[in-house]
């Protein structure tokens, strides 16, 4: 006989941290997709803008109360009621990509650390997922070529999560603020400089129309990934086989987030070159280095926490070994492109 689910039909109401035309809403939707064809439409996601029941910034708590039953979001959104949460979105990597930072999560204790964070750390009723090894996030827009660590000093910049200590410890006067507010708060001299994820979410609300030199390349958020978050009361009503089809629903959807971020990244960024007139710079050395030295000094302060030393100690060690191996390993892939493409980059 066929295998035929036996797992009632249940909704769940979803709310990201993005705009209904954010490329992130779509990524969102792709897991939503997957949740429902994986349960042969027996599992449903009502997925909603930002905004559409609370604020960007808002969701985790929405959760928490039950308002909504699940939100895709970042962890760096609420890194204020505990920093360690950066350690999951905007840490400092210690050599690794975000794609070894989101194997730590899955096999190197992550997960584990993340539960108690949220469980045991913060009382929150809260399970959550990753999905998505983004790609390191620019520098970001500026008034002008910024070329040395020097000049950066006293700039009005916009950032979240763990990055504004960061890029503070460098000189920075630094401003959280969701996507949304980041092109009003330039207009009105809030901010003078910002950085938001990636080449197609930054052109979308238009940073192109209010700046003309992008800088990437950056360690102030190197290693990030959604946060898939449901109510914990919710989800642990729900059968077994639904609660393992939202679990690994995440796990398929980095795939497909990571194809559609490749392919729009990369095409969106020569439009901005060729079509809107955008210099993009390589984030010169001298500022990855003080940031790395910033990177130095925020930890010495936040590993006084024994929590958030223990999950630092989890990744430095497991980027020691597993960065060393891909380094190691890994064909360089700039002289390969430097041979077909010759001309193209010159750093």
């Amino acid at each position: 006989m066929p295998q035929v689910s036996r797992a009632q039909t249940v909704t769940l109401k979803m709310q990201g941290s993005w705009g209904a035309a954010s490329i992130f809403s779509d990524m969102a939707k792709q897991y939503t997709e997957r949740v429902d064809k994986m349960s042969g439409g027996r599992l449903k996601i009502d997925y909603l803008p930002a905004g559409a029941v609370v604020k960007a910034f808002q969701v985790q708590d929405a959760c928490h109360d039950g308002i909504l039953d699940a939100a895709h979001t970042v962890t760096a959104y609420w890194y204020g009621k505990n920093k360690s949460a950066s350690l999951f979105g905007t840490g400092p990597v210690f050599g690794a990509n975000a794609s070894q930072i989101l194997a730590w999560i899955h096999y190197g204790g992550g997960k584990e650390l993340y539960q108690e964070l949220v469980q045991d750390v913060l009382k929150l009723d809260l399970v959550g997922f990753f999905a998505m090894p983004m790609p390191t996030q620019p520098l970001g827009w500026f008034k002008r070529h910024v070329k040395s660590a020097e000049e950066m000093q006293g700039l009005k910049y916009r950032t979240v999560g763990l990055a504004t200590d960061i890029m503070q410890g460098m000189g920075l006067k630094v401003t959280q603020l969701p996507g949304g507010e980041i092109v009003p708060a330039l207009e009105r001299g809030v901010i003078e400089a910002f950085e938001f994820n990636n080449p197609t979410a930054d052109s979308e609300f238009g940073a192109q129309d209010v700046s003309k030199h992008y800088h990437m390349g950056s360690y102030h958020q190197a290693a990030e990934f959604f946060e898939i978050i449901f109510n914990k009361r919710r989800f642990d009503s729900l059968p077994d086989e639904q609660k393992a089809i939202l679990e690994y629903a995440a796990e398929a959807t980095n795939t497909a987030n990571y194809g559609l971020a490749m392919d729009a990244y990369s095409r969106d960024l020569q439009k901005l070159i060729n079509e809107d007139g955008v210099n993009v710079y390589r984030t010169d050395t001298s500022i990855m280095k003080a940031q790395l030295e910033s990177w130095d000094k925020v930890l010495e302060g936040l590993v006084e926490d024994p929590f958030f030393k223990k999950i630092v100690d989890s990744q430095k060690a497991w980027a020691e070994r597993v960065a060393f191996y891909d380094l190691m390993n890994s064909a360089d892939y700039k002289l390969a492109y430097q041979h077909y493409f010759p001309g193209k980059i010159d750093f």
